[in-house]
């Protein structure tokens, strides 16, 4: 087989394998953000699954879409130098992916916790008129 093959399939096993370790572990330890998020174990599940297969499918049509190497590939050392670039990207997306499924999960839960707080006493609706004072005055200071 051609080296570029060979790439190819080193660059396919260690990008799935990493989307699988990635989706299992974000999976698994995700699922107690999003209970608080959600305040509802069903739904924190439900989110949970539909992150996880979003995450595979967006991920693995990178992975699948970034494969194609036009280049001349002569050497074993140009192939990893290409493979380390590669597959650097793939960390890149999965870093990127992760980030922003964070933040909109921590901007939605902000909303909500506001949403539920306790909303201050309203303001004056204006002012007491003061009493003229009563009784006698007291001495002017000398």
């Amino acid at each position: 087989m051609d080296i570029k093959v060979w790439m190819y399939l080193v660059y396919l096993a260690i990008s799935i394998g990493l989307t699988v370790w990635v989706a299992s572990t974000l999976s698994r330890n995700g699922l107690v953000f999003l209970a608080e998020v959600f305040h509802d174990s069903g739904l924190a599940k439900a989110v949970n699954s539909l992150l996880v297969v979003g995450f595979y499918l967006l991920n693995l049509g990178y992975v699948t879409v970034a494969m194609k190497y036009s280049g001349h590939i002569g050497s074993t050392s140009q192939a990893m130098e290409t493979l380390s670039k590669k597959i650097g990207l793939v960390l890149l997306v999965l870093g990127a992916l992760h980030f922003f499924n964070v933040f909109a999960l921590n901007r939605y839960r902000r909303g909500r916790l506001r949403q539920n707080a306790p909303h201050p006493p309203l303001p004056p609706a204006g002012r007491l008129p003061l009493a003229p004072p009563t009784g006698p005055l007291p001495p002017a200071p000398a």
